[in-house]
């Protein structure tokens, strides 16, 4: 089944990592073992935790990020720190449902992150379970969310977004719904 998501074919030491759309390769998720969220913007990586159990997810932090060998140093201490067994990215497609080029940048991302095994703490690229989830409007519901619930001065969206949450939230958004998916499949 076409998973939507495009391996570089020819480096074949990577070719059995379990990475996909999250309805493609739930079967295959790691259990008893925490997952991190991924919010993946330009400028910021938002990151959240999952229980061992994966019921529930936490924001954690937000990366500011820099060159991507500092964003695979930071998330290693992390892979490290928290014993994480996979990622949830978030999966930007557009309203419509067709991939765009933040999708594409997405892909980018975790193609690179392949090629950095010991940054990360993990024997190759092909040990870490990758799972890209829909994420359709996660930002919008955090602004919302803020707007209502968060007293940070008269302007509460952007200093949230200053400040980090707004990333590190809209990735425990992303990661939530990805823990209830397979926990509502029984998978």
């Amino acid at each position: 089944m076409d998973s939507g998501f495009r391996r570089n074919d020819k480096c074949d030491r990577y070719k059995d990592m379990p990475t996909g759309h999250l309805k493609d390769i739930a079967q295959g998720a790691p259990k008893n073992i925490r997952l991190l969220g991924v919010d993946l913007g330009s400028k910021t990586i938002g990151l959240a935790l999952s229980n061992p159990e994966q019921t529930l997810a936490t924001p954690l932090e937000t990366i500011q990020r820099s060159k991507f060998k500092a964003d695979m140093e930071a998330l290693g201490r992390l892979i490290k720190e928290y014993e994480i067994g996979g990622f949830v990215f978030g999966w930007p497609v557009n309203m419509d449902g067709s991939e765009g080029s933040a999708c594409e940048r997405v892909r980018s991302f975790v193609d690179e992150i392949k090629n950095y095994p010991q940054e990360l703490g993990t024997e190759q690229g092909n040990d870490l379970w990758i799972a890209f989830w829909d994420e359709r409007l996660s930002t919008s519901a955090v602004d919302n969310f803020v707007d209502s619930r968060v007293d940070l001065g008269k302007k509460s969206k952007r200093g949230a977004k200053d400040s980090g949450l707004t990333d590190k939230l809209a990735a425990q958004l992303i990661l939530q719904g990805a823990l209830d998916y397979v926990n509502l499949k029984g998978v």
